[in-house]
């Protein structure tokens, strides 16, 4: 069994920063790809970016230039940096992790979900 708990979420005004951080633990024997996303009031659940095991990285076209997703494989966590934060960016983000658990099968975890809201 894993576990993803994010951390990180809370209240920004338009033009600031937030750090976004999502730590999995459990019987993992490794990560695969690990990504974040998000759902806004009456909108589905989108992707915001994702991240290989390798480093390789994706994202939405709408946070490129703004956002930043890394990951620190030793402490099996997935971070999202968000800068130039706008009210759109308003939502509550789910990080996930496609997980090969110690002697059982490869599936995906999704965490939570946290609060970011922008608002002056």
């Amino acid at each position: 069994q894993v576990q993803l708990v994010e951390s990180g979420g809370g209240l920004v005004q338009p033009g600031g920063s937030l750090g976004l951080s999502c730590a999995a633990s459990g019987s993992i024997f490794t990560i695969y790809d690990m990504g974040w996303y998000r759902q806004a009031p009456g909108k589905q659940r989108e992707l915001v970016a994702t991240i290989t095991s390798g480093g390789a990285t994706n994202y939405a076209d709408s946070v490129k230039g703004r956002f930043t997703i890394s990951r620190d494989n030793a402490k099996n966590t997935v971070y999202l940096q968000m800068n130039s934060l706008n009210v759109e960016d308003t939502a509550v983000y789910y990080c996930n992790a496609d997980v090969h658990e110690i002697r059982y099968r490869r599936r995906v975890y999704w965490g939570q979900g946290t609060q970011v809201t922008v608002s002056s």
